[in-house]
Formats: structure tokens, sequence, C-alpha cells
């Protein structure tokens, strides 16, 4: 039994969900609108303001489409209501990011700068040279950009230098002198 899955949705004031043909739902609010195509095999239901996700049947496939399907309408509804946003910090002497246009820039001791295009759909802030703030309404989108961005230097264990999420904790290493002290 899907616990996520059976859960309702409550729908906030100021947002509007559409539900079409072939589970197409289309979810309107504050910051922006959102489309998605679900499978035809979960009943999505609007009452009231509240929204519920059925499956026909107890299979394993259809178990793991009602948990999903619910999660991915949540995550529509805040994003048009709220939007998501993900904070990256740059820690490390001469790290830097900067932001030129629609060109996020950013120098990471290689012996070029790293730069990255930003999507139409996302909003890139540099308040400092070592935070990046990426925000937008599509969960998905904004957890891809920030991944991609991390993955250009991740932290490193024995100096903690790279690029990490704000309240992200990096494990760290000793290193070769700690051992020879013993």
């Amino acid at each position: 039994m899907s616990r996520i899955g059976n859960k309702t949705i409550t729908i906030p004031a100021g947002v509007e969900v559409t539900i079409n043909e072939g589970n197409e739902v289309t979810v309107k609010g504050p910051k922006g609108t959102l489309t998605r195509k679900f499978s035809s095999l979960m009943g999505i239901e609007n009452k009231d303001g509240v929204i519920t996700v059925t499956r026909p049947n107890e299979e394993k496939h259809t178990k793991q489409l009602h948990g999903t399907t619910r999660a991915l309408l949540a995550a529509m509804i805040n994003g048009c209501h709220e939007g998501y946003t993900k904070t990256l910090q740059i820690v490390g002497i001469g790290y830097r990011a900067a932001l030129q246009g629609k060109k996020l820039t950013l120098g990471l001791g290689f012996s070029h700068p790293v730069e990255f295009e930003v999507p139409s759909d996302l909003t890139v802030e540099v308040p400092d040279a070592n935070t990046i703030n990426v925000s937008g309404i599509d969960k998905q989108r904004v957890g891809q950009f920030a991944a991609v961005v991390r993955a250009s230097k991740k932290p490193e264990p024995y100096g903690g230098k790279g690029i990490r999420y704000k309240d992200e904790h990096v494990r760290r290493k000793e290193g070769k002198t700690a051992a020879a002290k013993k």
C-alpha cells in the first residue's frame, strides 16, 4: 500500500489545476504554468480543491506509478505557488562565480573559466562571489542545473574545496601527515 500515493493534495489559494483527457494536468499559479502528461492507468480527480490519485489494481508497476504520480503532482503545485531554490556555496581560495547576462562563469582553479548557459525557465543569482542561487518553478530542472554546476568541481574530502549545496556536510579525511605523527 502506497502511503504517499494515498495522501491527498490540497490546492492552495491562487493556484488553478486543470485535468484534461489523457491525464494531462495543467497547473497555473502566481509563479507560472506547468503542464505534464501522466500515465492513463492512474485516476486523477479534483474535488473541491483537493486532488486524489487512485490506482486501478494492486500490481507492482501500478503501485510504483501511484506514489510517483502523486509526488510529481504535489511538486508541480508547490512550484507554481512558491517555487524552488537551490543554493550552492563555493569554497576555496581564488574560486569565484560571476553572472554575465545569461551566462554563469566560474573560476575554479582550472586553466580556463567554466561557463554554463542559464536555461530560460530558470533564474540564477550571484549575490557574492562564493554563492549561487538557482530558482524556478520546475523542481527537476532546478535540481538538475544545480547538480550540473556542482559536478564541475565537487567538494574534495582533504581540503574541503569545491562547490557544495548550502546544507551539505562534506566528510573530511585526515591526510598523510596525521598518520605519520603516531
